[in-house]
């Protein structure tokens, strides 16, 4: 009997080991769900300037005094490209290999110019922001909207964080 009643404890033992060692093999993963998580790009559309100062000529000037100001409000550099910013009409500018630098922010011409790290143009011969309502739309590089900014009378918010 005592022989049959050691291997039945070692059995029980070995059990047990197995049991706690499942036990640390799982906690290990939970432990890994207060990890860091990966840098999300935080961008917004910081400003609009959507009515041109002074005469509306339609020159590349006054073009020009139109734009979109996007914000980087994170340290860490986000890549734009292909990330679009468009209007209630359709009118869509994407982003071409293009890094916003940490707590940086780029300005988005409607008209022509060259772009610098600073200030980008949609290369365009026409306004695009109405100035009597309209929103602006940041969208990523997979679609999914990031900010949007509308101004004036509107019959439905698009659920953007910027009304004015």
């Amino acid at each position: 009997m005592s022989a049959s009643l050691s291997v039945t404890a070692r059995r029980l033992s070995l059990a047990v080991a197995a049991a706690g060692a499942l036990v640390g093999a799982t906690a290990v993963p939970a432990s890994a769900d207060h990890a860091p998580r990966p840098h999300r790009p935080h961008v917004e559309i910081s400003n609009v300037q959507y009515d041109s100062p002074g005469y509306d000529d339609g020159s590349n000037h006054s073009l020009n005094r139109e734009w979109v100001e996007l914000t980087n409000t994170s340290r860490h550099a986000v890549n734009l490209d292909g990330w679009t910013l468009s209007d209630k009409d359709g009118h869509t500018y994407t982003f071409d290999g293009f890094w916003l630098a940490g707590h940086a922010t780029v300005r988005v011409h409607t008209g022509t110019g060259r772009d610098s790290g600073s200030d980008v143009y949609q290369d365009r011969h026409g306004y695009v922001w109405d100035n009597r309502s309209d929103t602006a739309t940041l969208s990523n590089d997979r679609g999914r909207v990031i900010d949007t900014d509308s101004w004036g009378d509107h019959n439905h918010r698009a659920g953007g964080h910027h009304d004015r």
